[in-house]
């Protein structure tokens, strides 16, 4: 009976190194990464419509140019189980079955296949012809189109503004993402004889952000001071830990963009104004 004990003992013992054989006989670094796969997203508060004293519909541009904002934009390319923001979103997209919708729904009522993302993008087959070194005939060729995702530099947020009066404080949830890709269009000759492209902004596709959570909850994001501690995604948002500026508020002029009615130095000022108003009434709604 003791040696059938010290047996099933040695065997659990055993076990986990089995187990860590089993899925790979390369571990890159010193132990298994279990945290940051199990995350899970933080749950809102239960949220009446009674409790909520005042609300506003705030659209942002996040600039991933702005070093705050790098985590968002790298890498590139996939490196080191971490992904960019964009990479992440498609990955959901083709692995997940995470739904986006078109980029002129900004209220998520009609959904786009990876077709229309990927026309989005300009990756669209192309069609040329190309001598044949041998007879020297042109033949057709088909090139399949290329999704250039590091183009995309920044980012259309949506989020709502609220104060809760039965917490006394204002909060804000962001509700959707829209990836805004800056490329070269359309060469144009310039007055030194250089052909330069002009640069174009275009909206990929929009994400609905409380359906995404999940997704970003189990994905690092790189830390500067520390591999063994590294934010997720979700991380990055719900704590703020990006920087923005105001694109628009909701108003009565069909929600018109700050850049509609006011121009260079006057739009940044226009945003701070919008921005103060909100802290001034979140000052007047508190009860001392």
């Amino acid at each position: 009976m003791k040696r059938k004990l010290i047996i099933l003992s040695v065997i659990f013992i055993l076990i986990p190194f089995i187990k860590v054989n089993a899925q790979s006989d390369v571990l890159d670094g010193v132990y298994v990464k279990e945290h940051v796969p199990a995350r899970k997203p933080i749950p809102y508060h239960y949220l009446r419509e009674a409790d909520v004293a005042w609300s506003k519909k705030i659209w942002r541009i996040l600039d991933l140019r702005e070093k705050i904002n790098f985590p968002l934009y790298y890498p590139t390319t996939p490196l080191d189980d971490r992904y960019s923001l964009i990479d992440l979103l498609i990955y959901g997209v083709e692995n997940d079955g995470m739904v986006v919708y078109d980029t002129d729904d900004d209220e998520f009522t009609t959904p786009i296949t990876l077709k229309g993302i990927d026309e989005n993008f300009g990756a669209i087959n192309d069609t040329q012809f190309i001598e044949d070194p041998v007879t020297g005939e042109m033949n057709q060729k088909i090139i399949p189109g290329e999704r250039t995702t590091s183009e995309v530099t920044r980012y259309l947020m949506k989020e709502v503004w609220f104060f809760d009066k039965q917490r006394s404080k204002m909060e804000v949830r962001i509700v959707g993402l829209c990836p805004i890709r800056l490329y070269a269009k359309d060469d144009v000759e310039a007055d030194n004889g250089d052909v330069q492209g002009i640069l174009t902004q275009k909206l990929t596709f929009w994400v609905y952000f409380p359906a995404a959570r999940n997704l970003f909850a189990d994905h690092e994001v790189f830390n500067t001071k520390n591999d063994a501690e590294r934010r997720t995604f979700e991380d990055i948002f719900f704590k703020r830990r990006f920087k923005s500026y105001i694109y628009k508020e909701t108003n009565v002029y069909d929600n018109r963009r700050i850049n509609q009615y006011t121009k260079g130095l006057d739009s940044q000022l226009e945003a701070e104004k919008i921005k103060m108003n909100m802290f001034r009434i979140e000052h007047d709604l508190w009860e001392f």
